[in-house]
């Protein structure tokens, strides 16, 4: 049944917001040289790489590292790019990603490639079992403040859970709170 609403809402959610997607790419292409989609290497369902699309909110120049390692990440933000990430408007292509299957709308927010110690805990608590989501239980309880063992405990409530009302709960509170970026928001060049 969860494939089966990622795959209706995401078809629907696709159709209401292409005249948004299609400006946000234009704009990205206008303001700032380089592709207009940044494809972010995150881990999939059992552990495999996917790649997850964001509009490029960074310059092309930027370090491949998480943003908050960098000393001065606004530094590297296109002229667009603090705007689409405040306001989570770099997330839509990942719209791509739900109707592909590497995501779903509800699950664990996909951990970077190079997230060592948070990749170790999920697979030590079985987490690795479950797709990825856009928001999850961990994004609506905190997002980036929260430690990662805290994400984690997090993610093991939700696999323990999940259901399709939970995930309805889940994305109302995602919304009702604005809380639809990722927990870690990486530099995406």
């Amino acid at each position: 049944m969860k494939r089966i609403f990622d795959i209706l809402v995401g078809l629907l959610a696709l159709a209401v917001l292409l005249l948004p997607i299609v400006i946000i790419a234009l704009a990205v292409r206008i303001t700032s040289a380089g592709p207009v989609l940044y494809w972010s290497d995150r881990i999939g369902l059992g552990g495999q790489i996917i790649k997850m699309p964001k509009f490029r909110s960074m310059r092309v120049d930027a370090p491949v590292v998480a943003t908050h390692l960098m000393t001065d990440p606004d530094a590297f933000l296109t002229p667009i790019g603090g705007f689409i990430r405040r306001s989570s408007l770099d997330e839509l292509p990942q719209l791509l990603s739900v109707l592909k299957g590497d995501m779903s709308f509800v699950g664990p927010r996909p951990a970077l490639f190079n997230q060592d110690d948070l990749i170790a805990l999920r697979l030590e608590q079985g987490v690795d079992r479950l797709i990825p989501g856009i928001t999850g239980w961990a994004q609506v309880n905190g997002r980036d403040e929260l430690p990662i063992p805290e994400k984690v405990a997090l993610d093991v409530e939700y696999l323990h859970r999940r259901s399709f009302w939970f995930d309805l709960k889940i994305l109302w509170m995602t919304f009702w709170n604005g809380n639809y970026s990722g927990v870690l928001t990486e530099n995406n060049p």
